[in-house]
């Protein structure tokens, strides 16, 4: 048994940098046809030349692989109207971040709020640049994605022309809300399809399974299951891989972060084939992206097989998500 998939596209990766970044972006760049690129590095990715700086580092790391990087800047409410029209030819989006809410997101905004933020929003919407948003309160974890959907739907109605892109949803509320607004999308990772918190603290803590936003309630992840297998237009695959050194993830201290992007597309197939919804994965990992985005990726064909793939140990110092586990598809061909 064979699956086509024509130009997989990864809406929300991390690549990191130095060292890191040489090992992770060649392993997305082989089977994915492109990447939505965050800019949450140390300092963050708030200027062009900056952007300019890391997308070259990007290429120099992925080598020939035809891989389009969709780069993004790092939100700072001072981004006025001449800045983004310049801007908007190099990126494909601007990504917001709480501040202190998640990795490297210090510098991120303090107060969300349509008034303080109204040039910039304002701005972004007319030149249609998308909003990427990083969406929790600094609440309860549980419930800080919870507690930021009014804050998406404020957003949402009074920027009606601006596109907003909810970032790793987790929560049956955010799915709920999805419905409600025209101009709200969202992408789903692979992690938060397959876990709930059970599997990430309900026996031994397994810290290559913790991530933030955290995994939440089986009902929150029937939510998003239900929307990723129908094929919904509004929402598309993001990965959010997030790799860490093992000595970062086994540790006191924890990092926060599912490195999934080599066994992506396997564990993808697995799962829709389990659900009988084969049809639908190449929607979820390319076609609605394309709509939402307005992008023409590079063409790439990805061929995956009906055989046992055995997931490494690592990849370099990073350990996978099914690390030493068997998943049944496997790619057998990129063209």
């Amino acid at each position: 048994m064979k699956l086509e998939l024509n130009s997989p596209l990864d809406m929300h990766l991390h690549l990191r940098d130095g060292d890191m970044l040489k090992v992770v972006a060649p392993l997305s760049a082989k089977s994915f046809s492109g990447a939505i690129i965050m800019p949450n590095l140390v300092p963050p990715i708030t200027d062009l030349d900056m952007l300019r700086s890391y997308k070259n580092r990007i290429k120099d790391a992925i080598g020939d692989e035809s891989f389009a990087l969709y780069m993004t800047l790092f939100f700072k409410d001072s981004y006025d109207y001449e800045f983004l029209k310049e801007a908007k030819e190099f990126i494909s989006g601007i990504k917001l971040y709480p501040a202190g809410i998640t990795t490297n997101s210090e510098r991120g905004v303090s107060k969300i709020d349509t008034n303080s933020l109204k040039m910039t929003l304002e701005a972004m919407s007319e030149l249609e640049i998308p909003l990427l948003i990083h969406g929790e309160s600094n609440g309860f974890v549980m419930d800080r994605e919870m507690e930021f959907v009014p804050i998406y739907e404020e957003l949402a109605e009074s920027f009606p022309k601006l596109t907003i892109i909810m970032e790793h949803i987790t929560t049956k509320e955010s799915a709920s809300a999805l419905k409600r607004h025209k101009n709200l999308f969202a992408t789903i990772t692979l992690h938060h399809l397959l876990i709930t918190l059970d599997d990430v603290a309900g026996g031994l803590l397994a810290p290559h399974l913790f991530c933030k936003p955290i995994a939440k309630r089986e009902e929150d992840r029937e939510a998003l299951l239900n929307l990723a297998l129908s094929g919904d237009e509004k929402v598309m695959f993001g990965s959010d891989s997030a790799p860490h050194p093992k000595s970062a993830k086994e540790s006191c201290g924890c990092a926060a972060g599912v490195f999934t992007a080599p066994i992506a597309l396997q564990a993808l197939a697995e799962l829709f084939e389990k659900h009988s919804k084969l049809e639908n994965l190449q929607k979820f990992v390319s076609d609605n992206a394309q709509n939402i985005y307005k992008i023409s990726p590079p063409k790439k064909r990805v061929i995956l097989e009906k055989k046992p793939f055995l997931v490494p140990d690592s990849y370099g110092e990073v350990v996978p998500m099914f690390a030493k586990s068997e998943l049944s598809w496997q790619i057998s061909s990129i063209s």
